[in-house]
């Protein structure tokens, strides 16, 4: 089996969960593996590390850097090579976020190495790593091999995979790296984050989505009340956020985020197609909206038509009366 270092993205809840699914992959089929965290000096890493052991990880690599307290390409690709360097892999897993997407191509060109992101299903054997992901909007699917790879790198969609802890803890020995002075063409100062305690989109379990059809930002207020009764996150159409309904974080689409929940409720969403590359992924698609020949219905699992502003307030009391 391939050397393999999973990257491991976390935030104030722990290790987030598409790293969670690697981690679990990787324990099972018994991988030579280390976990790598990045973080600020004087953070705590020590609720991390013990995490990670929860998931049988038996080698952590961590590197601190004032540099690293916020996301820079710059500074966090020199501090993956370094790890590189240090533990040599031959293949690098990570979870497909918006900040990986934009890291590891780095890492790639600088390591000269090839990289696949939004896979959606991973195969690993001693001979070689074959992955799967979507193309063309997802209107096919190709499987992708390596060739002339010495490390191969790979960046899964997160909710593909089951978590598991390991039946053994583990206590995981910690590398300490340290980064060389760096002359850095830019540097992040601070960052202006959204609403704290929402579930992050591309992790959520459950989705509940809205387009036009909602007519205007407060109607919003309708999909937070059933997404809070779901347990799950609000998402948008590119219209409505290039609208300045909502912020471009919600979007979901080939320009915006890519998600793979169980359950995505599409409320008043046409279905052009650039919102089902971002959403096709997902396991159950419940459509609503009042036009029956709305192209998100021959996407959809299960079809209403009707008005959205009847349909939606119905299922979050029906839901509120079995949850609670």
């Amino acid at each position: 089996m391939p050397r393999t270092l999973v990257f491991c993205e976390y935030d104030n809840l722990g290790i987030k969960k598409g790293t969670q699914e690697l981690l679990t992959l990787v324990q099972k089929i018994h991988i030579d593996s280390f976990a790598l965290l990045l973080g600020n000096n004087g953070f705590n890493f020590a609720p991390l590390i013990e995490q990670l052991g929860t998931f049988g990880v038996k080698n952590v690599f961590v590197c601190q850097n004032e540099i690293l307290k916020y996301y820079n390409p710059e500074s966090f690709t020199q501090a993956l090579n370094l790890t590189v360097e240090s533990c040599k892999p031959e293949l690098i897993l990570a979870s497909s976020s918006m900040m990986a997407k934009d890291l590891f191509p780095r890492l790639a060109a600088k390591i000269k190495t090839g990289v696949v992101s939004d896979c959606n299903s991973l195969e690993i054997t001693t001979e070689k790593v074959v992955v799967t992901r979507p193309l063309y909007s997802g209107k096919c699917t190709a499987q992708v091999d390596f060739l002339n790879s010495p490390i191969k790198v790979v960046l899964m969609r997160a909710n593909q995979l089951p978590i598991e802890k390991a039946q053994t803890p583990s206590s995981p020995k910690v590398n300490t790296l340290s980064l060389p002075p760096l002359d850095l063409k830019t540097t992040v100062k601070s960052i202006v984050q959204g609403t704290v305690g929402k579930v992050d989109l591309t992790e959520a379990n459950i989705i509940v989505s809205g387009g036009r059809g909602l007519g205007g930002p407060q109607n919003f207020k309708l999909l937070e009340d059933l997404a809070s009764v779901l347990g799950g996150a609000v998402g948008a159409s590119r219209a409505v956020a290039d609208a300045g309904w909502v912020p471009h974080s919600l979007q979901v689409g080939q320009t915006g985020k890519t998600v793979s929940p169980t359950l995505y409720i599409a409320c008043g969403i046409s279905g052009a197609i650039q919102h089902l590359a971002g959403m096709s992924g997902s396991k159950v698609i419940v459509a609503i909206n009042k036009d029956p020949e709305a192209p998100i219905f021959k996407k959809a699992t299960y079809g209403i038509v009707g008005d959205l502003f009847e349909v939606v307030p119905l299922l979050t009391e029906e839901f509120r009366r079995i949850l609670t």
